[in-house]
């Protein structure tokens, strides 16, 4: 089941900004969800391989991976090791892949709520934040990936991890079915990776829509919608804690558009000077 929280206050933000579970164990607070920011809270969770190859992904996405692999080992000489790897760096310069982007990080999936290319849209519509639980996720896993977890005492795959399970698309797609999908936590391969506290989902070929996905299986996710009239004020709010493009897209990038958009005018009421 998903949980819809709708948000019009910035106080109405504090479950969200500080939802942690302690842990005896430790004596700490730790969290155990992800979060996914999205600027407009009627799009859908889908795939870039799904948006663009449509019902020919799974035929296509071999293909697609050789042929970045084939070019970018330049880059990254460990690439065609592993398809995983090959994903995950294809993501990050935008390929077409069945990765799904979530961070550990409450504050970046805010970043990326309340963030616009178009900033005269920003006050046009909600936006949304969400939640989901990484236990409750991986506990629909089959066994094999939960014993590989459970053996190596980790919460998400890493690269190496997934790969002592299995390496091929068409096996992880047989394993998971539309019933279950891994959390996959990436190696360091550039700096916005580490800034934005990357997670993926790896989405099976098999599963037609996410949203269905957890709305039937699970019970601890969270869909937080925020009132598009908030927005300017949470964006504002983000950037006094220096949470901004300069911080989550490294280098000038991430300069000059944190620069643009703390310049922007918007457009006044007619009638104000």
């Amino acid at each position: 089941m998903i949980r819809n929280v709708r948000i019009e206050t910035l106080e109405q933000l504090t479950p969200l900004l500080t939802e942690q579970e302690y842990r005896p164990d430790l004596l700490r607070n730790r969290s155990p969800y992800l979060y996914r920011g999205m600027a407009n809270s009627s799009f859908r969770m889908v795939t870039s391989l799904r948006r663009n190859c449509k019902d020919l992904q799974q035929r296509l996405e071999p293909a697609i991976l050789k042929n970045f692999a084939k070019y970018a080992e330049a880059e990254d000489p460990e690439i065609s090791h592993s398809i995983w790897r090959q994903m995950i760096l294809g993501q990050h310069h935008g390929l077409p892949t069945r990765l799904l982007d979530w961070s550990r990080s409450a504050l970046v999936a805010l970043h990326f709520a309340v963030s616009e290319d178009n900033l005269a849209l920003m006050d046009a519509h909600d936006c949304m934040v969400w939640r989901i639980d990484i236990k409750e996720v991986h506990a629909l896993l089959p066994q094999a990936y939960r014993e590989t977890l459970e053996k190596a005492q980790a919460e998400v795959f890493t690269v190496e991890l997934l790969r002592q399970v299995t390496d091929s698309l068409s096996e992880y797609d047989r394993d998971m079915g539309g019933h279950a999908m891994a959390l996959l936590e990436p190696p360091s391969l550039g700096s916005r990776i580490i800034t934005q506290y990357a997670h993926f989902a790896v989405v099976p070929t098999g599963m037609d829509n996410v949203e269905t996905f957890l709305e039937e299986n699970t019970s601890n996710t969270v869909k937080y919608v925020i009132d598009r009239k908030l927005r300017w004020r949470v964006r504002d709010m983000l950037d006094e804690l220096n949470m901004s493009e300069r911080i989550v897209y490294p280098g000038l990038d991430g300069l000059s558009a944190w620069i643009g958009r703390h310049y922007y005018v918007k457009d006044r009421p007619e009638g104000q000077v």
